[in-house]
């Protein structure tokens, strides 16, 4: 299938049907979706797997009961066969360029990034494993660390890594609950495309 297809279909999936992921498998692609850009060869990216029985732990500190109880995805959301926490190490960063070649940038602390790279490379990891899922058939979506970071930093152990965000995988089940902000009038992509003449 060819990159433009990919991109033209892929979207988020937030219903599934319980179908659990391999990990071994899983870990693969993961390995394969690292080969995305990264800062000055950082390498602060890491994707962090978990299988079909861990979510429902995920689950208990990602969210809580409130939300579980009002939200008419959770049910969906919670039959994923699997997931991906893509965390980055910013200490990693501010150790790359405070090295010899990279020291005269002065991004040597974490504090100095106008833009955190740690960031957008964690950003660009999860596209790539969002397209690499799609080619194989499975469907995804990412769920934003909005809330709750924290508490699912500890129970992943993962204290000394940010949570960028989670990625639930599995296979649809033809129920997606669609979301509202694709109800919403946006410019239309070529709209959206600039040529700059200075």
């Amino acid at each position: 299938m060819e990159l433009r297809d990919l991109l033209a279909q892929r979207r988020m999936t937030r219903s599934f049907d319980g179908t659990p992921v391999d990990l071994a498998w899983l870990e693969e692609l993961c390995a394969l979706a690292l080969w995305a850009p990264t800062a000055g060869n950082s390498a602060g990216v890491r994707l962090n797997t978990l299988g079909h029985g861990d979510l429902e732990g995920f689950f208990a500190v990602a969210t809580d009961e409130q939300w579980r109880a009002r939200s008419t995805r959770f049910h969906g959301l919670r039959r994923a066969g699997g997931a991906v926490l893509v965390t980055s190490r910013p200490q990693d960063y501010e150790a790359r360029y405070d090295e010899d070649d990279k020291a005269g940038s002065g991004l040597g602390e974490r504090s100095a990034w106008p833009v955190p790279y740690w960031h957008t490379d964690a950003a660009m990891a999860t596209m790539a494993l969002l397209l690499l899922l799609e080619e194989r058939g499975w469907q995804a979506v990412l769920w934003g660390s909005f809330r709750h970071s924290e508490d699912v930093r500890r129970w992943a152990g993962l204290e000394d890594e940010e949570l960028f965000a989670s990625v639930l995988i599995g296979k649809t089940d033809g129920d997606d609950v669609t979301s509202k902000s694709l109800d919403r009038t946006v410019p239309a992509r070529h709209e959206r495309v600039r040529r700059l003449v200075p």
